[in-house]
Order: C-alpha cells, then structure tokens, then sequence
C-alpha cells in the first residue's frame, strides 16, 4: 500500500447550517485531501489527522463535539430519572468470590457505589474482614483500578497490577503480606500479564518505553520477559525471554506452583498459540519449544507430582484434556485424559485434586468434576441457566463459585467436592424482583440457514403485539463466548417494558472453533447477518416491530453495529457502536491492532482480502444519498489504546457529514478512561444513564 498525502488542513470549523427536522449543528472537521491506494484503488481518508489524539485540533473538535451530545443529553425529560434508578439499583454490597491462600481468605468487596473494589483478608471464613488494598484512595476520582493480583506461592507477597485512567499500560507492586506495607518495588510499563513468582521475586512482561505522547496510540512492538528480584531497581530486572525476529508477538510467562516449571506463551500470529517451556530447577535451562502451530490453543492447567495436565484444541476443536510427562514434554508425547464431548470444554482447573471441568451447551455453563485419571464424578447443579466460576487450590478440598444469570446477580456458593453439594455463602440483596422476569432461548435460522441461538429476558406476561421496545446485542469474533451474565443497567430497560436480546454470533467460541472461523475473514459476513437475521426474527415472531429495536456492542461489537447499520438502516430505529473498531482498512497501524488480523484479515494481506474489508468497513461504507438511518451515539474514550479513538472519531465526522436524515448523529468522548477495564463506578453510571436514556427517547418509551 502507498499513502499520497494531497493537502493537509488540520482545522476545525463549527457548522453553522442546521440539520433538518433535528436541526442539530454539528462541529466538523475540516477535510484534507490524504488518499490511500491499495491494490490499484484509491481510497480517501479526509479525516486521517484525527488520527493524532494529541493535537490542539482533535482536542477542539472533541470538546465541541461532547458540548453537542451533552446539550442533547440534558434535553431528555427522564434522563436524570433514569440515572437515579441505575443508581438505587447498583446501590448494593458486592462480594467476589473467596481465594484461599496459605490458610487465609481473600476477597474483594464493594460496598455498593465505592469507585473501585477493595480487597480484604480474613483469618479464618467467619472472622473479621480487613482492608487489605484500597484502589479507591490511589486516585481522587476512582480512574485508578486495579487490574491484576498474583499471590507468592509462600504466602509472604502480593503483587498487583493497577491502570491508570482505562489504559493497558500497566504497573506493579508488591505488598508485604505479613505487615501490609507496600515495597518500593515498581515497574512501569508492563502489559498483558501480571507477575509469575518464583522465589524471591516474580516474572512479567512489558515493552520499551514509549515515545512520549504517543503512548496510547504508536504501534506496540518487541514483548519481552522479564524476572525481577525483590528489592531491587526495575532497571536491574533480566531479561528472560525475547524474539526479535517476531516484533509483533505477544510473550507470557506463568509458573507452576511448585516453581519447576515455566511455560511461555506465544500470540499474536494466529487463533492460538505456541507454547514454550522452561526447566527452573536447573541453571541456564533453555527455553524448549512444544508446539510449532498458532492456529490452535495449548495452555497447561497445572503440573501435579510429574505429570503436566493441559487443555488444548489441537484435534478437537471443541477442546480436550491432555497430559504430559516432565521428561517428555513434547506434543507428539502428550495423551488424551478426556477427549472432546458435543459441548465446548470453556475451562479446567485442579482443585482439592479433582478437575473442575466447565462446558458450554447452547452458550450456558455446565459443570463437572472429574477425577485426575479422567474419570467423571459429577455434575454440579446450577440454579438455572448461566455462568459460574470456581476458585480454589489444586492440594485444597475447600471451593467456592460464583453463579450469574440475567437477572441472578453474582451470588456465592461454597462447595463440597466430595459430597458434591453447594452450600449458599453469599446471596446479595438488589432492589428489584427477579420472581417478575424470565429467560428463554430461541433458535432462528441465518441468511445461509445456520441455526443462532439468541436469549431473551422480559418481563413476565409480556403481549407479542409486535409493539416491544429490544435492546439487541452482539459480539461475534475472537473466540469470546457471549454467556448469560447480570448487569443492574439493563434492569431499568427491563423494568420499563423492554426486552434484552443477546445473540450467539459466529465468530464467537460457544460452539467451538469451526463456530468461531465461520465468522472470520472470507466469512466475517456471518455474522452481520446472523445480527440482522435476529432483528428480523423478533419481528416475525412480532415481539417488537423495525421501530422499536436498538442495536448496542462493543468493540468487535462496534464494528458489528456500524456495519449492519450501513447494510440495513431500516432495521433499527437507535444504535450504540462503543469502542468500535471502524476503519477495517488501518485497524492494524495502531497499538496492538494488528493482533486482531487472524479474525479480521488486513487490507495489505492480497486484493480479494482488500476488497472484502473494504466493503464493510464501517467508516467506508456509509450511505450519503439521503438514506435515513437510525438515531445514533457513538461511544469513546480518550484513553482507549486497545481499540483507539481515531475509529470512531473518524466515523462519526463522516456520519455527521454524510446525507443520512434527521435523526441524530452524535458521539460521547470519555475523558480519563480507556476500553472499559477499571472505570469507576461514578462514569458507568453516567455513561449508563446517557446510553440508556438516549435509546429509550429514541424507541419513544414511556419511563416510569
């Protein structure tokens, strides 16, 4: 590809005519002249400097931007109504499920609307909770989070991860466990992966420095390994592992418990990873390669005396069970323990020495406890269709879960491995009756004939008069299952008549990975019409009508909203792109985009790839011949460095500019936060409330 750069205006001027019928004035950006050629075709990218998130120019453009949306915002009658009941209804104590280390719980708590939550300690299951690390009182306004705790394995540290203001980057610290002093330990500029003890200090990963303002958008290159021993200067940290030859790779390490064994992880090039492994009982060990194939994914799940389980997809695309021996740690050595069953195997662990086995059936936890030699034991019952999460330890018979559906907010269970019986630990108390709703799944057919599933939660005794408000969403990429999960903010949608939809996309992993490549590249078509196919389900089963659907994702969700508005604005009457990923033609320029090609493909891969990406690329295909399509609020952040802001900057200055009717084409620029990992609970609130607010004016509902 070669970029010619014509003209460069980087102004921004305010529109002073008004739209018709909302006669919204929205602010502009000046177009430049910057075209793209690929493959022969030019493509124009006018919009390319606000790319620069730094500049006095994009920095005017989104204070005027954001002074729109507010002043449109604040125009909504039940909007502070609306903000006030996601208040009351997230107004309530919050436990984490309990780790067990060294003979003392922790957890982490929050006692309803803290920014952050804290973590405590407990001496014994009944004692007395103390404070143990306070996110909360390490920034003024809750943008600091803590985004990651690893244990040592003698029980002495903690080590934990924070981010600052949503942004990947992170830092580490070590508290002293015994006097819950934090040590002058610090590392900057780690990223994706937390600190892996071995002895008296901890392994992590991180990259160079960046360039000063370009830290949240220069491409991110070069992962290394580091070890860093206590008490000593970051910049005496050694560097344990690094591949100059695959600047674009992603490096993790993870030790065993028993602190032989380091394995290596290597991503970025594929759907899954290779795995590498390091003998840490013997001096200068080398780092030994097991696997050579990315396209599948190996991760062990713990090593017990010599043998190493392991969960992987290699041969079964729905995932099995494997083992290996320490002196043979090959994969043409490994065995299969439990091979692939009809269900997706989503997660393993070793608790009490037993393996915890969670499947995915139709996109709902189930989960089973298996002996170490493979044998089934049992089936753990869940209260009704969800999610659920075990913590434990592999030599401890002590374990707890926490169980989640759409409207069974976390609650935990202590459970008995041997009896296999669940004893309720904590059940949390939220202002609202769950006995008024439920949760059914449906299967509707695609384009091509593919069966999708998709839930749907209303309030009982709902009329299917074609007449009901939906918020419908999706994912679809990555491998990411969609499982049903609670969240207080659909609550208030709910409350008011409406019903939740969540769609079990291609593209996504519930089904295993022939699910998850049939909404890939070439194929990444699936799963827009799979998005459209349960908009138009809804209506033929006349639960709601064209006029009454809102469409929301995020991220890859995004990218899936600005496309099906493109391809279908007369099936939706409201959309909420966040985050999204909406230059299918750059996405990979920026930080660690060019990890996402093995689900997306790059516009420099061949002319055919070009061709597809381009013809859906969200920014690119926006109609401005007078189409009308739905009222729209695009949602960012200043500090998002995974999925940037220029995507949706870009695309909603070409929304705004293009022909597209009355209704409004707005965007909402979060300052001080990121992707969404870590925002305090004072901005979820208010994003919620604006989110909400906006759809439900704009599906016409009635707020009570």
């Amino acid at each position: 590809m070669k970029t010619k750069l014509l003209i460069l205006v980087c102004g921004m001027t305010v529109l002073g005519a008004c739209n018709q019928g909302a006669k919204l004035a929205y602010p502009v950006a000046d177009k430049d002249n910057t075209v793209d050629t690929y493959f022969g075709t030019e493509v124009a990218d006018p919009y390319r400097w606000l790319e620069n998130d730094t500049s006095k120019a994009t920095e005017a453009w989104v204070e005027a931007e954001n002074k729109v949306t507010a002043a449109y915002l604040s125009k909504i009658p039940f909007r502070d109504k609306i903000k006030q009941r996601l208040t009351d209804l997230t107004n309530y104590e919050k436990i984490g499920t309990p780790s067990k280390k060294k003979g003392k719980y922790y957890f982490f708590k929050n006692d309803g609307l803290q920014n952050q939550s804290v973590m405590y300690v407990k001496e014994t299951l009944d004692g007395e909770a103390k404070v143990l690390l306070d996110p909360n009182k390490l920034s003024d306004d809750g943008t600091v989070a803590l985004s990651g705790i690893s244990f040592s394995n003698n029980g002495q540290y903690l080590a934990y991860n924070i981010s600052r203001s949503g942004s990947d980057w992170n830092e580490i610290f070590v508290i002293d466990l015994a006097s819950g002093q934090r040590l002058d330990d610090h590392i900057l500029w780690a990223k994706f992966g937390g600190a892996s003890w071995h002895g008296n200090g901890f392994y992590y990963s991180a990259y160079d420095a960046p360039e000063a303002g370009k830290e949240y958008s220069n491409m991110n290159e070069n992962h290394k390994i580091y070890y860093h021993q206590l008490g000593t200067p970051q910049s005496d940290d050694k560097l344990i592992y690094q591949n100059p030859k695959e600047p674009k790779r992603f490096y993790y390490g993870s030790v065993s418990e028993d602190e032989r064994l380091m394995f290596i992880f290597e991503s970025g090039a594929g759907s899954g990873n290779n795995l590498f492994i390091k003998d840490l009982t013997k001096a200068n060990a080398p780092v030994m390669a097991l696997t050579d194939d990315m396209e599948y994914s190996y991760a062990p799940i713990e090593v017990v005396g010599d043998k190493i389980y392991l969960i992987t997809n290699y041969g079964a695309p729905k995932y099995r069970i494997m083992t290996a021996t320490i002196g043979s740690p090959m994969l043409k050595d490994w065995v299969e323990l439990i091979p692939e069953s009809e269900s997706v195997l989503s997660n393993a662990s070793i608790i009490g020495g037993k393996l915890m086995l969670t499947y995915e059936k139709d996109a709902s936890h189930h989960a089973y406890v298996y002996s170490l030699e493979g044998k089934e034991e049992h089936e753990v019952k869940l209260p009704t269709l969800g999610s659920v999460y075990f913590s434990g330890d592999k030599d401890d018979k002590e374990t707890f879960y926490s169980f989640s559906s759409f409207t069974f907010p976390a609650t935990i269970y202590k459970y008995d491995l041997d009896k296999n019986q669940s004893e309720l630990y904590l059940a949390p108390k939220v202002a609202f009756n769950p006995d008024e709703y439920t949760t059914e799944q449906v299967f509707f057919a695609s384009k091509d004939g593919t069966k999708i599933p998709m839930f749907l939660t209303y309030k009982k005794g709902l009329q299917k008069d074609g007449a009901n408000p939906v918020f419908l969403y999706g994912y679809g990429g990555f491998n990411v299952s969609l499982n049903p999960g609670f969240s207080t903010s659909r609550l208030v949608f709910l409350e008011n008549g409406g019903i939740y939809a969540q769609v079990t996309l291609r593209g996504g992993g519930e089904y295993g990975e022939e699910w998850h490549q049939a909404g890939t590249k070439m194929n990444k078509q699936n799963v827009f019409d799979d998005f459209i196919g349960a908009a138009e389900y809804l209506i033929q089963e006349k639960y709601t009508n064209k006029e009454k659907i809102a469409v929301n994702g995020g991220s890859n969700g995004g990218l899936l909203v600005g496309a099906v508005v493109n391809q279908r604005p007369d099936l939706f009457k409201a959309a909420v792109p966040a985050v999204g990923v909406m230059d299918m033609l750059r996405y990979h320029k920026f930080t660690i985009g060019w990890n996402w090609a093995s689900d997306y493909g790059t516009s420099e891969d061949s002319k055919e790839m070009f061709n597809y990406l381009h013809a859906y690329s969200p920014l690119h295909n926006i109609k401005n011949d007078g189409t009308p399509y739905p009222a729209i609020m695009v949602t960012t952040a200043d500090h998002d460095d995974r999925v940037v802001p220029a995507h949706s900057f870009k695309y909603a200055a070409t929304l705004q500019a293009a022909n597209t009717g009355d209704a409004p084409k707005l965007i909402r620029i979060e300052t001080k936060a990121g992707h969404g990992a870590g925002k305090p609970i004072s901005k979820i609130l208010d994003e919620s409330a604006d989110i909400y607010s906006f759809i439900m004016y704009n599906l016409g509902m009635n707020v009570k």
